[in-house]
């Protein structure tokens, strides 16, 4: 396995998860990657993720950016959890709309990580959600 491979490789026992697993049948189907100090991702939200008729509900788009943070905790080789987190919705998105997921470090003291994220239409860059969340690292 390639340094690369390692830092891309499922946790061991959350070959499961719910947003990212390629076996689980209701995993969300995220993909997540480092690039730099950003991680990166994609999720493209189905028909069954939506709130209203066509619309993705708001909970699975802070599924994906909660996701992607701590994924990027994950890559540094880090472990912990959500302690705190605050969304923010910009627009609604169509299920079926490809995103571009993004999170980065704002802040670390001690054990305590402050990471932002966003979610952006892949057809036109435009954010439609972002967040911001604190990590308490165990």
């Amino acid at each position: 396995m390639t340094e690369q491979d390692s830092r891309t490789a499922a946790p061991p026992g959350t070959v499961h998860c719910f947003a990212c697993s390629e076996v689980n049948p209701v995993s969300l189907g995220m993909h997540l990657w480092m690039d730099g100090e950003v991680c990166r991702g994609t999720f493209t939200p189905r028909a069954e993720h939506c709130g209203w008729t066509g619309v993705t509900h708001g909970g699975l788009l802070f599924t994906a950016l909660d996701e992607v943070m701590a994924n990027w905790l994950w890559l540094q080789q880090l472990r912990g959890f959500t302690a705190r987190a605050e969304v923010r919705y910009r627009e609604q998105v169509a299920t079926g709309t490809p995103l571009l997921l993004e999170a980065w470090q704002l802040d670390r003291r001690r054990k305590l990580i402050t990471l932002s994220a966003c979610a952006r239409r892949e057809a036109d860059a435009v954010v439609v959600a972002e967040g911001e969340a604190k990590f308490m690292i165990t």
